[in-house]
């Protein structure tokens, strides 16, 4: 049987936030920005959804194939089991 939406709360039609920002410049969105790139991983070290971050499906390529790359050139983790067993960045 269809109930239709939902209500209550955290179901609300309201406005959501921007979610992250991505830069203008499409030259920042590179592996070597590794704070920028942190941004859009979770604790567990796997890219966010666009969903979550709310941006464009070209920006969320980019910023998929430059987390990739930082994480083959080791400047990433790929999850977070490599962070507790090698140690972080400082």
């Amino acid at each position: 049987m269809y109930r239709g939406r939902r209500s209550g709360p955290g179901s609300s039609d309201g406005p959501r936030g921007r979610g992250a920002s991505v830069p203008k410049d499409p030259k920042e969105i590179n592996f070597k920005n590794v704070d920028l790139l942190e941004r859009f991983l979770d604790d567990g070290g796997r890219i966010r959804s666009r969903r979550r971050t709310r941006i464009d499906a070209k920006n969320q390529r980019r910023i998929t194939r430059a987390v990739k790359h930082a994480r083959y050139m080791a400047l990433l983790p790929y999850t977070h089991d490599h962070v507790r067993l090698f140690g972080g960045r400082s």
